[in-house]
């Protein structure tokens, strides 16, 4: 595990993943991870009550984690694998909130059995259970880049914006910039198309 991602949902993760598994040559873990292996599920719903997994055998394999649920654990995940970076990605609180508000929220709610029993827990344990309140939102969002900006040393983080692109992962890496261009995926209108061929299929 070479980069521990801690910011949220919706700060440009999914880019963010295609980016490091570029870089790294190998997977990065994020929430489309856990639609790929359901038998995690579990275990994640495990943590948000308090109940840690092994890490290390939960995260085998993968070179990388940003997003949701992963983001939520990680101080544990910091302590885990004491040489990773931590990528803190970050975007204004108020746009954040808008696309949160459009895209994962709705889908958070129309979750059901072990999914959504481990999304709540996980909201209610690391942000917030309020998805319909602006205010709190934006107050655990902004609440959470904090925690980590005080808690992670300076020379262990990396505070990155999807504009930023390659430059400051790749400086954290100590690996070339690609002459390719950054990835840029999952927009709001991205997640919502794919929402909607996902509900007519």
């Amino acid at each position: 595990m070479r980069i521990i991602g801690a910011g949220l949902g919706r700060t440009g993760t999914l880019s963010l993943k295609l980016a490091l598994e570029r870089l790294l040559g190998g997977p990065c873990y994020h929430m489309v991870e856990v639609f790929s292996h359901p038998e995690h599920v579990a275990a994640w719903h495990a943590a948000a009550r308090g109940e840690m997994p092994d890490w290390r055998a939960l995260l085998q394999g993968y070179r990388a984690s940003v997003d949701w649920p992963a983001a939520s654990f990680w101080r544990e995940l910091m302590a885990a694998f004491p040489e990773a970076v931590l990528v803190l990605s970050v975007r204004d609180a108020e746009s954040w909130w808008r696309s949160a508000h459009q895209t994962i929220f709705p889908a958070c709610r129309g979750a059901s059995g072990e999914w959504r029993a481990m999304i709540d827990a996980l909201f209610a344990a690391r942000f917030t259970s309020a998805l319909e309140d602006r205010a709190a939102c934006i107050a655990s969002f902004e609440r959470h880049n904090a925690e980590v900006r005080r808690a992670v040393p300076r020379s262990r983080l990396v505070e990155w914006r999807a504009s930023d692109g390659w430059a400051p992962l790749c400086a954290a890496l100590q690996l070339p910039v690609p002459g390719e261009p950054f990835p840029r995926t999952n927009s709001t209108e991205e997640f919502l198309g794919a929402q909607a061929a996902r509900t007519q299929a």
